[in-house]
């Protein structure tokens, strides 16, 4: 009988897993809200792994992130992207290295981060 018992703490040890494992695979992932605190709407907003050469989907559809206005990012898995952004007038702006999840999953676009592309194009 005492031979069943490290058995049975190990079925219990697995069934433990199987219920942790899909909510520590679920915590990688987040809602990020994009604020825009610049002077320009923005039109596009595209998402790549800072490690990847390819541009995701654009996360906006057919939204618009107005001034003064946010969108949320749903389901993305937290990690370093680099950013393209495109306003209003076409500009686009890229932005290297963002960790969207670092600063309570917000991220929020200034007058100076898109000045900086604008100086570096």
């Amino acid at each position: 009988m005492t031979s069943r018992r490290p058995c049975a703490r190990l079925v219990l040890c697995l069934l433990a897993l199987s219920f942790v494992l899909p909510i520590a695979a679920f915590a990688e992932n987040a809602t990020v809200t994009v604020i825009n605190k610049s002077d320009w709407e923005i039109h596009h907003f595209f998402l790549s792994s800072s490690e990847e050469e390819e541009w995701g989907p654009d996360q906006l559809g057919e939204e618009v992130i107005g001034t003064g206005e946010s969108f949320k990012l749903k389901n993305i898995p937290c990690d370093t992207y680099d950013v393209q952004l495109i306003d209003e007038a076409g500009d686009e702006c890229i932005v290297p290295e963002v960790d969207v999840c670092a600063d309570k999953q917000t991220w929020t676009i200034t007058n100076k981060i898109l000045l900086a592309c604008q100086e570096n194009s």
